[in-house]
């Protein structure tokens, strides 16, 4: 689903929890299924990563600025 930052940063920050938590089920799925030899492509593995560190960066920008904010 490689989007772009732009667009994960239009999403609430409970959007975003949920998303990630979707991710991370979906990379764990995939990650057992590569070791049982039942998955061929390693690509969608390789873009679960990816949009899951989009996540949380975005996560990770605004905890920063929200102790920014206050200090």
């Amino acid at each position: 689903m490689a989007q772009k930052p732009e667009k994960w940063r239009e999403l609430s920050e409970a959007e975003l929890r949920l998303r990630e938590k979707e991710l991370m089920e979906q990379r764990f799925r995939l990650k057992f299924q590569m070791a049982a030899g039942q998955a061929e492509s390693t690509t969608k593995l390789r873009n679960l990563r990816r949009d899951l560190a989009r996540v949380k960066t975005v996560l990770r920008e605004r905890e920063l600025e929200k102790s920014h904010d206050r200090g």
